[in-house]
């Protein structure tokens, strides 16, 4: 049996795409071995039907981290048998674009985002510049790659002129657990639950204005579920603003875990800041996560999120970032019985259309291609 080695730099635990990637590599017949990363506090690895492999490393973040992570990842894929390489973003190309050529076996780039458009790279320019050099290096020599929404597809197409695939981070149909029960999860039955969910609570993303406008709303709790370099700033908020009866700290949790408390909110965010072109262009996962759990989404304007929302007619945009706007634009839309009961309606339209099961039938022909 062929086999495909999947390198991603984050440890495995939440990365749905990847898993979704891996899965879908076993059932275009290759034996799959998942490898990524184990940090101090990285949560027990799930069992999963391929191999997994985490390594411990000595730095945690960092240029020496990045430094130490490719290189334990070329040493590890060059005495590692493979057909074929799936490298995840833009931090694990180097070693599997030159193992690739040293063996002579095929690789796939995947690319999340627009990895060297971030705010964490925009804002340093040295840093930078370094990425797109190897991003520059490498990317024109592929075939083909897959990236996740179509104006970061045509980007990469545009820039290098390289065959890129589209194939959305979407959640397989009917992978949701029963409805949790708001007393049972220690949730107050008398507020109107909101949700912001995600690995990547981030800065630029809307966070602290959405905390701050829950100092407006003294009948809803927001939930903050997953992680993220903003959080202390957010925990900080909260505590200052004495508001903690209206915001509930979750860490990162199991994706059926995160999913029970996610669907028993009213209304879930993706407030990203138009500030880079890889936020501008993001096609977020709890996105779909909402749409898979019947949440109605409050937005920002963002191209590929306003394109879903407004195609299936599934929430409102905020008219600025604004802690007073963000705040009317959930009274809003709590309070306008008839445009939920629409949004639920385009919401069943919404989980049926935009499913992993009709998503991966793309990502099948792609991986059947290199067998």
């Amino acid at each position: 049996m062929k086999r495909a080695i999947v390198s991603v730099i984050n440890d495995l635990v939440t990365d749905q795409r990847v898993n979704k990637s891996c899965l879908a590599l076993q059932k275009a017949g290759y034996e799959v071995l998942l490898v990524g990363r184990k940090q101090r506090k990285s949560p027990p690895m799930d069992k999963r039907p391929y191999a997994t492999h985490r390594m411990r490393l000595l730095f945690e973040k960092g240029p020496l981290f990045y430094a130490e992570y490719n290189i334990r990842l070329f040493f590890f894929l060059l005495f590692h048998r493979a057909n074929l390489l799936l490298s995840n973003d833009l931090d694990t190309i180097l070693p599997n674009y030159y193992i690739s050529r040293l063996k002579g076996c095929k690789m796939i780039f995947d690319s999340h985002e627009y990895f060297t458009e971030t705010p964490e790279l925009v804002n340093r320019p040295k840093v930078q510049k370094v990425w797109k050099r190897i991003e520059g290096f490498v990317v024109p020599k592929l075939d083909e790659m897959i990236t996740v929404c179509d104006s970061i597809a045509e980007l990469f197409r545009e820039k290098y002129g390289v065959k890129c695939h589209v194939i959305r981070n979407v959640p397989p149909k009917k992978a949701l657990p029963p409805k949790g029960d708001k007393a049972a999860l220690g949730l107050p039955a008398d507020k109107h639950l909101l949700v912001l969910q995600g690995s990547g609570i981030n800065i630029q993303r809307g966070a602290e204005e959405l905390v701050q406008a829950m100092q407006y709303l003294d009948d809803c709790l927001l939930m903050i579920i997953g992680g993220g370099d903003v959080l202390p700033i957010l925990k900080q908020m909260v505590e200052q603003m004495q508001i903690t009866d209206r915001v509930r700290f979750f860490p990162r949790m199991p994706y059926q875990q995160m999913m029970a408390y996610t669907q028993l909110a009213e209304l879930g965010f993706c407030l990203d800041k138009d500030t880079n072109l890889n936020y501008r262009f993001s096609l977020p996962n709890k996105l779909f996560d909402f749409i898979q759990a019947g949440v109605p989404i409050v937005a920002s304007h963002l191209t590929e999120i306003e394109k879903v929302i407004t195609r299936y007619n599934i929430g409102d945009f905020i008219p600025s970032h604004r802690p007073e706007a963000i705040a009317e634009t959930i009274k809003a839309s709590l309070n306008d019985a008839q445009r939920r009961a629409v949004w639920q309606e385009g919401l069943v339209k919404a989980a049926e259309e935009l499913c992993w099961e009709n998503e991966s039938k793309l990502l099948m022909e792609i991986y059947s291609h290199y067998l």
